[in-house]
């Protein structure tokens, strides 16, 4: 979700050349809409390599030369990290040093954005809230403790080899294209499939207790790149995230009040329930607005609203869907 919309902010907002990392094997339907301009020598081109092959970083490292490096990729699902640890663990903190230590050894020194997560707070006292930069980390999930080894090897690389590299942990953001493991999305989905028929009026939830802050994909990608154009600092880390704050049951209360459906029974799925939950994540974002001057501008509600259209034009295209 976040690479896609950071490819579209960078090709009409900058003139870089713009170069995608993927997997042989990756899904592309978020980049559906780019497809056409790619390696058409059209500023966007694709390279491939993973994360978990040194050798294929290397290799792309050295034919793009890059002047900035935008590291987003990780298995990034926090429920899916408990069933699946130590692929997380290797692919998000081995990986990310995979990357810095083929920028490291390659030709050029660019300004690298190393995005860790705001998951590596973990469970925060709510007498500790809005959490800053230097709050201890309480990891909650196998996948949060890959981003406490995310967040420390990028900032070891800053320290160490003396190279450009910055550490965000972006607070709660989504809307268009996003993945429907996560909440939201996964609950757009459901009312889009209840709308069409396609599912029985009954949405399965996990925790709805859970405190979000809630940010909008497209304000994020316009923070990432004033993270590496507005004097960027090396080993500089960031607290990212919006201005709403709400419940996920709020959340879910005001994309339900959007459904052309007013029948839909919401039903409390174990299977959705994470063994330990990360319940208030809340920022204080007050470093990162100081040295770049950025602020959200898409309110909770266009967010929403956008996100449901997203699902409600991806089904009525017919597709057929897990849901999950």
């Amino acid at each position: 979700m976040v690479g896609s919309h950071l490819a579209d902010y960078l090709l009409e907002h900058t003139d870089w050349d713009v170069h995608g990392l993927i997997r042989w094997n990756d899904d592309l339907a978020n980049v559906d809409h780019l497809l056409p301009r790619i390696n058409q020598k059209d500023r966007l081109g694709v390279v491939y390599g993973d994360l978990n092959d040194h050798p294929s970083l290397q290799k792309a490292i050295g034919a793009v030369q890059p002047d900035y490096v935008f590291h987003l990729a990780a298995q990034s699902y926090p429920k899916t990290s408990f069933d699946a640890p130590l692929e997380t663990l290797q692919t998000n903190i081995l990986g990310t040093a995979a990357l810095l230590e083929a920028i490291r050894c390659g030709d050029r020194a660019p300004i690298v954005h190393v995005c860790a997560s705001s998951e590596v707070f973990g469970r925060v006292p709510s007498h500790l809230l809005p959490i800053h930069e230097d709050r201890p980390f309480h990891p909650a999930s196998p996948y949060a403790i890959s981003k406490v080894g995310t967040d420390l090897v990028g900032r070891f690389y800053a320290e160490a080899y003396g190279m450009c590299v910055m550490t965000t942990r972006m607070f709660t953001h989504t809307g268009p294209r996003r993945g429907d493991v996560f909440a939201e999305s996964t609950f757009a989905k459901q009312i889009a499939l209840i709308e069409e028929g396609r599912i029985e009026p009954v949405l399965r939830t996990g925790n709805l207790d859970s405190m979000r802050t809630w940010a909008d994909v497209r304000d994020a990608v316009r923070a990432y790149h004033m993270l590496v154009t507005v004097n960027p600092t090396p080993g500089a880390y960031y607290n990212i995230g919006g201005d709403y704050s709400c419940t996920v049951r709020d959340m879910l209360q005001h994309l339900l009040s959007l459904s052309v459906r007013d029948d839909i029974e919401v039903v409390t799925d174990p299977e959705r329930l994470r063994p330990i939950d990360a319940d208030l994540q809340v920022p204080d974002t007050t470093k990162f607005r100081t040295h770049t001057g950025w602020e959200p501008r898409i309110s909770f509600e266009t967010t929403m609203y956008d996100l449901l259209e997203y699902w409600r034009d991806r089904v009525r295209s017919g597709r057929n869907f897990l849901v999950r």
